[in-house]
This record gives structure tokens, sequence and C-alpha cells, in this order.
């Protein structure tokens, strides 16, 4: 085990060692309490089961026969989620010809960010994360479960699944993916149309038409951004099945990975010898080897904020101090869009996950000793799953990678370090996505030039105002003021201004798309604006220099002239979809630092 790895990982255990036991103690309570059934009267397990079949009843009868939860983020608005609605009839006939059943428990909001990107929606989009974590959270309530499935793949609705699927950490949990689309035109090229529209060089129709081209079937989109970075850790933790994340949606070998998490669910249930709750899959060691799965790869920055959430379900402690330690002893062995030239398709044909796991336990990045949904031990996941003659089996992935522009061993890697930096400051903590950055861009000393929203600089850009060096300082986008929507839409005209030679670097309290990457960008910035942080009292022509090499953020003015200045004025709140729904998130949100989240805000009460 490296030893850094190995130190952040007991320093975990140590400051979670309370909270953690506190965690344990309620699941084995919940264990100890039987299975669901088994505490239901009669009235109520009729309840349960009054719309099945009658072969199902007379299953369900039977004390002895498991029954599964399916929860399901399906709906038509994501690509990724849409192969879902196929999904629980698989697992239905595959549960009942292992001897049991499943029952839709229930199913979670899912929204898509690539719809409501640069619209008043993308508010509430981090939010939703804990909205679905509630949602799952209630249909397991019914308590009539011996294991359940959760079928989900995007931004919030993976995160929020685990926190909800947490709560009920006596029971095994599976993860069940529905796989990236097939490639469409290159991210390359897309991202050069977005770049000539935003510059007036390009029309409505021939944008839509390269975003069609793109986006133009079922399935995840193929860029590396926060839904397969989602797909990566599932693998990473033991949640998913070996090699589950990027095969196709509809296809054989897709069908037979879903039926197969239904039996492996029975496999693994309570009162069998590969007994696997998901609260001893989830611990220290599964989190610190999610870390460096992110890392290696340059995934996505919302993970600062949900594995944070996520280790707190699970009565674990993160820090973004543990990211930034890991980051600098992890090297960055993947290039995928926005990272690369290539797409996840092209990650899974170099050797995908299965070379990822390998290169990560060799180099003693990863633990391999911890419990997985597949058994005991991580170097399960360094296989890949096949179809012989029909039947679903795993063999030994890539040991060696078979397109070195996508994929490299340990020791040649892209970067020495991982994708991820802490930056600190006088204006507080931030982080920025290092992986996808030019090293020329890593150091940027400029002018702040202020914003209160993504409009304004968009508005600012197309005046022809912003044809110089600057740091765009994007404030009032943190979790109390809005929602901490992403902040996507900066990225053409910010890229537009990189590729023109000027120096320019963002600095908000918001977040960028997991998608975002070639412009330097300090984000998550906390304390945010809203709650009086120093980036409030920022103003126009004040010299600020990031340096990600350092891993800094400085302003040029003394701190007590600075915070000497009056707090600026937030802006108005907006008015409609649904934002006056989330005002009690809003207000009960913890920083971006601790994962932004509401759902937490009474034990930070009591802390106080």
């Amino acid at each position: 085990m490296h030893p850094v790895t190995a130190d952040v990982t007991e320093r975990i255990i140590e400051r979670s060692k309370d909270s953690r036991a506190d965690y344990l103690d309620r699941m084995e309570a919940a264990r100890s309490a039987g299975t669901g059934r088994a505490k239901l009267s009669c009235a109520n397990w009729a309840h349960a089961f009054a719309a099945e079949s009658d072969a199902a009843k007379r299953t369900m009868r039977d004390p002895t026969a498991p029954n599964l939860a399916i929860v399901s983020a399906y709906n038509d608005m994501l690509s990724a989620h849409q192969p879902l609605e196929r999904f629980p009839a698989i697992i239905k006939a595959a549960a009942r010809e292992a001897g049991g059943t499943a029952q839709y428990a229930g199913g979670v909001p899912a929204m898509c960010d690539g719809v409501t990107q640069g619209r008043p929606g993308m508010e509430l989009s981090l939010f939703s994360r804990d909205t679905i974590a509630m949602a799952a959270a209630v249909a397991l309530t019914h308590d009539a479960f011996d294991a359940a499935l959760m079928l989900g793949v995007c931004d919030k609705i993976v995160p929020g699944l685990v926190i909800g699927s947490l709560a009920f950490g006596h029971l095994p949990v599976i993860f069940v993916p529905g796989g990236p689309m097939t490639s469409g035109v290159s991210n390359h090229e897309k991202a050069r149309v977005r770049a000539l529209y935003a510059q007036g060089k390009a029309t409505r129709e021939e944008l839509l038409d390269s975003e069609m081209a793109s986006y133009h079937g079922p399935g995840t989109c193929t860029f590396y951004g926060t839904a397969n970075s989602n797909q990566m850790m599932m693998e990473m933790m033991g949640l998913h099945l070996p090699g589950a994340a990027f095969v196709h949606p509809n296809t054989p070998l897709r069908d037979a990975l879903t039926a197969a998490v239904a039996r492996r669910a029975i496999e693994i249930r309570d009162g069998t010898n590969a007994y696997a709750p998901m609260a001893q899959v989830v611990d220290a060691r599964s989190l610190v080897n999610a870390l460096a799965g992110l890392l290696a790869t340059g995934g996505s920055t919302n993970h600062t904020l949900h594995l944070i959430a996520m280790a707190r379900a699970a009565g674990l402690r993160l820090t973004w101090e543990d990211f930034d330690d890991l980051s600098r002893i992890t090297p960055l062995i993947a290039r995928v869009y926005p990272n690369g030239a290539e797409d996840v398709n092209a990650f899974q044909a170099a050797g995908g996950m299965a070379f990822v796991v390998r290169q990560l336990i060799d180099a003693g990045l990863a633990h391999e000793d911890v419990l997985t949904v597949a058994g005991q031990g991580l170097r399960r996941y360094q296989t890949e799953p096949f179809l012989d003659d029909g039947k679903l089996v795993w063999r030994e992935g890539p040991a060696a990678s078979l397109n070195a522009d996508i994929l490299r061993p340990v020791d040649d890697p892209f970067q020495a370090e991982g994708g991820i930096r802490l930056i600190t400051g006088p204006l507080g903590r931030a982080v920025m996505k290092t992986s996808a950055v030019k090293p020329e861009h890593l150091v940027i000393e400029a002018p702040a030039r202020v914003f209160h929203d993504q409009e304004e600089l968009q508005a600012a850009f197309h005046r022809g105002e912003l044809e110089r060096d600057f740091v765009a300082v994007v404030r009032f986008q943190g979790p109390r003021a809005n929602g901490m929507p992403e902040l996507h839409n900066l990225t053409p005209p910010l890229g537009v201004l990189l590729d023109k030679g000027f120096k320019v670097a963002l600095v908000t309290d918001g977040r960028m798309s997991g998608a975002s990457g070639k412009v330097p960008a300090a984000i998550h910035v906390t304390p945010e604006a809203a709650d009086g942080g120093p980036i409030g009292r920022v103003r126009d022509g004040d010299i600020l220099r990031l340096d990600a090499t350092k891993g800094t953020l400085e302003i040029k003015v003394e701190p007590n002239v600075l915070m000497g200045r009056p707090a600026p004025q937030a802006p108005a709140a907006g008015q409609g979809y649904g934002r006056e729904l989330f005002g009690l998130m809003r207000r009960a949100a913890g920083p971006a630092d601790a994962g932004a989240c509401a759902l937490f805000a009474a034990d930070r009460v009591e802390a106080a």
C-alpha cells in the first residue's frame, strides 16, 4: 500500500470513529430485527403483494423466499435512463427463476443537466440529489425486502441513490447501470461548432445538427463527465457487477448483466454465507478506492461534493484535504474527453475499468482487501463480462493498454499527479480540475471582472468587452444563494478567449459541469458570497493570481481592506421553476466542502 494512501485511509477511519460506530450500530439493529416480512403483520404483508400475480403470491407466502426491491430513476428525459424502462421486467423474470420475487418499490426523480444547462431549472439540480435520496428511502421504508437494486446512471442520481440506500445499509444493494450510447460526432467537433456559435460564426441550425449528431440515441452521454465518473466509482466501490459500467444498452450482454444482478442480490442476502450488506461494502477503504479512480481518470469535480455527502451517509468524514493529498500521489493514467480527444467507448475498448483497477491495485493506490457485491477483493473488478454461447462469464481484462493515447500504466502516466487540486487563499477554499488544463494555463494573474450570474458574463462577451486578460469572478452561485447551478455555459466564451491567447480564468462559488475542463477554474469557493464569504467583496480591477501548481488563489488587496469593504447586495431571487419549493434546502445546505448537502442540517445544529 502506498504510504499516503494508507495514511489518508487511517485518517478517515480515525476522524470518523464515533460517527461510523453509531452508523454501524444502527445498521446492526435493523438487521437484528429480522427480514422485512418477518416483522410485518399478515395484513401488512398482504398489502405488499396484493397486486401481484397468483404465481408471485404463492412464492411470497413462503417466508424463506427472497424479495428484491427495485428503485428506478427511469424517465424519457435522460437518454442514459431511457433504457431502464425495460429493466424491471428482466429483473423480475430473473428473480423468479432464482426462486424469489422482485417488486418495483418506487421511482425517484431524475433531471437532465443537459436539458436544464443555462436555464433556471439548473438551480434545482444539486438539491435534486437530496430529494432522490429521500425518495429512495421512501421506497425502501416498506421494509419488505431482502436486498435492493438501484437503477440509475447520471449526475446527482447515483449519489442520491447511494445516500438513500445507505440508510438501509443492512441490506445488500447493487447498482444497475444502463451503459453509454454509441459514439456519434466527435467531442472535438462538437466543441468546435459550439465555439463558432458563441462567436456568431455558426447558425442555430448548424449548432442543432452538431448537437443531435453527438447526442443521438439511448445511453449515457459519451464524454467523461459526472455520469460516467459515477459509473467508474461504482466499480471502484464494488457496488456494480464487475465490468458493468460501459456496456451499451439494449444489447444481449447488457440484458444478461441486468438479469445477473437479480441472481447475485439473492445470493448475497442475509442468511447466506456470502452476505454483503451495503454498510460493509461502503467503508473508508472503498471510499479511498473511489477517490483513487476519480483522480487517476480525471473525473468530475462534482464528486468533491457528492463523495463527501455519500461518505457522511455511511458515518464517514471525508475532506477536500483527502482529495488533495491523494491527488498528489495518484498519477493521471486516462485521457478521455474533456481531458483527451476520445470518448468512454474508446476508453472501454482500450482496456477500460479492468485496466484501471489492475493498475491502481498493483501500484498500492487502491485497497484490494474490500468486500464487494461480487465477493471479497477488488481484483474481481479487473475482469470483464462476456457472453459465451449465451452464458454470462467473466474473463481477465487487458493487462496492458490497447491504446496509449487513452490509457497508460502508472509508471508511464499522462501526468504525475491526479486531476483535482485543492486551492486555498484569502478568498477561502476551492477546488480545481487540472487534468484538462494546459500547463501554460495553470498559473493566471490578471485583473478581476465581477459578475453575479453567467448571463452577465455572456452579455459582456457578446459586447466585445472581454477581449483582454482577466479573471472572471462569478459569485452568488453557491448552494445557499441559488442552489449552486452548473455554469457550463461559461465554457464556450471563456474557451474562445483562451484560444485567442488571452490569460483567462474563472473563480466562482458555483459549480462547473463535469464536461468542463480546459478553462482554469477555481470553483466551489467556500465560504460562498451569500454566507458573507470574501469572494463577495472582490471588485473589478483587483489583481487575482490563480496558481494551480501551488494550490493557491491570491488577491493583491490587504485582508483588512478586503473585509472592510461593504458586503454587496445579493441579486434578487428568481421566481418559478420550483425555486420556492427548495427554499428550505437552500437555507439548510451546508458549505461546498461539506458536500453542500441539506440532509444533515440537524447534525450541524447539534454540533453547534
